[in-house]
């Protein structure tokens, strides 16, 4: 594995849905996620990293240092477990094995790192309260994602179904078919913003170069091996990263974040977006401070 990065980075994705359902919410009948006040669309950095998780599970296979471990069907306490066999660490014991190794914790801590890729990438909270001797600590991750929001107000429309299976026998007597509803956006382009930490890399995780590339390369193709009939067409459109010379970085990240303009093709278009290609992304690299270099990738 390379060595861990060295460079501060800020980044900003751009990704659209078609006809889909983003990021439902449970809390209102899985509607699109909205803000109430602005009728922006949502997506929350979970379901994000859901989908990065996904795709790294998908190219790695779980081989060596590329392991998942938020992942459906495998509890928590049992990948924690998996450290302390690795090391040799009676977890009924654990008080005594921390008296002789003080350097424990430290060592549960790396391995968990270097084992599971989206613990060395976003970190992870690896304390239970079921079984307190699988304590492997918490990781404060080099990766962060922001909530992504629409450029522009969304307007979820509920779209009825019918179906001409019958769930039961007796409904089978009294009908042919079954109503049913789901909810789209019809189309929406949405921003997300994120930051990488060289030094919680370096000090903390191992998040490497090797790792960075395959960030990049599952946030390019996060939704490629991820359609679905409820999400509709969805895409990432563009990635715009900014690449510090230092370590803890040469000017704020929202100096950065504001030089990434969205704006109608045509300005004189006041009907809803139906496509990508009825906005305009540009970047003003006039106004990137030095020491910061912008690369753009689609």
């Amino acid at each position: 594995m390379s060595e861990p990065i060295k460079n501060r980075y800020e980044f900003v994705i751009l990704f659209d849905v078609e006809n889909g359902n983003p990021n439902g919410d449970p809390d209102a009948g899985n509607l699109p996620r909205l803000d109430p006040d602005t009728n922006l669309g949502i997506v929350t950095d979970v379901c994000l990293k859901r989908k990065i998780r996904n795709y790294v599970e998908t190219v790695k296979e779980d081989t060596t240092g590329y392991r998942i471990y938020v992942k459906s069907g495998i509890p928590l306490n049992r990948s924690d477990s998996d450290a302390y066999t690795a090391l040799g660490v009676d977890g009924n014991n654990i008080k005594a094995e921390k008296k002789n190794d003080p350097d424990l914790d430290r060592k549960i801590r790396d391995w968990m790192c270097a084992n599971f890729y989206d613990i060395r990438t976003f970190g992870a909270v690896m304390t239970t309260f079921v079984k307190a001797a699988l304590n492997c600590g918490q990781v404060r991750g080099p990766v962060q994602l922001g909530f992504a929001r629409s450029v522009e107000p969304v307007y979820p429309q509920e779209v009825t179904i019918t179906r001409v299976s019958i769930t039961t026998e007796a409904d089978a007597e009294k009908k042919d078919s079954e109503m049913g509803r789901k909810y789209i956006v019809p189309y929406g382009l949405y921003r997300c913003e994120g930051y990488i930490s060289a030094n919680l890399a370096h000090k903390t995780t191992g998040f490497s170069e090797d790792d960075l590339a395959l960030l990049w390369e599952a946030i390019l193709n996060m939704f490629e091996n991820d359609h679905s009939a409820a999400r509709g067409k969805m895409a990432v459109r563009e990635l715009i990263i900014f690449k510090h010379d230092t370590e803890l970085g040469c000017a704020p990240a929202w100096k950065l974040f504001d030089t990434v303009h969205i704006e109608r093709t045509d300005p004189n278009d006041h009907a809803p977006a139906r496509s990508y290609k009825d906005y305009t992304v540009t970047v003003d690299e006039a106004s990137i401070p030095a020491g910061v270099h912008c690369t753009r990738m689609v």
